[in-house]
């Protein structure tokens, strides 16, 4: 049986899935085209932000090269002796280690802070045959933690065999420069109450 009706044609568009695969589709193509010009955007704001840091670091760097030539050009005052770009102030007098930092701030200075193996030399030779001097170096806050007075941690250290190790169980909070014939000296721990020289550093 052949049964004949109108054919009804539909344009594509009138169909809800096609006009929902077109919005889709192009919602793709926005969110695709904002992503890409924010990572456009981003980027030349890296390269903004990079090449400011750069020229900061430059001038930084050209600074402290400056300053550290004004520091090794400074003379050290009568009585100071001069290494690389500070100078030292070996004591007469021997004093507690507390004392001895007070009297390093007094003269606008601290105790000595050794930052490598040349100034460990330098100490060295500054003190006599068997003799201990205070340098800034504690534990007093934290028992076991070794600082320097300035509130920096120990990095590169010289302390001698077995040190620190508080002697018989005694309060050895502060630390102390052994002379040693042969260089570079080191370091103990020693009671902070001990009356012996210091070395100044500004």
């Amino acid at each position: 049986m052949i049964i004949s009706c109108d054919v009804v044609h539909f344009q594509w568009w009138k169909r809800p899935y096609n006009v929902a695969a077109l919005c889709l589709g192009l919602l793709c193509v926005l969110l695709l085209a904002g992503i890409i010009g924010l990572c456009v955007h981003c980027k030349d704001q890296l390269q903004t932000s990079y090449s400011t840091l750069t020229k900061d670091r430059d001038q930084l760097q050209r600074e402290t090269i400056r300053l550290n030539k004004k520091r090794k050009e400074r003379p050290c005052h009568e009585g100071w002796m001069k290494f690389e770009t500070s100078c030292y102030f070996l004591s007469t007098v021997n004093k507690t280690w507390e004392e001895s930092r007070m009297d390093c701030l007094r003269r606008e200075a601290h105790l000595v802070i050794i930052n490598n193996r040349e100034e460990q030399i330098f100490i060295n030779g500054l003190n006599g045959a068997n003799k201990q001097i205070w340098i800034g170096l504690t534990d007093t806050f934290a028992e076991g933690t070794w600082k320097w007075v300035d509130g920096t941690p120990l990095t590169t250290t010289y302390w001698g065999d077995g040190q620190p190790n508080s002697w018989k169980e005694t309060e050895q909070d502060c630390g102390e420069f052994v002379h040693r014939s042969t260089d570079p000296g080191d370091w103990n721990d020693d009671g902070c109450s001990v009356e012996q020289y210091c070395v100044c550093e500004k």
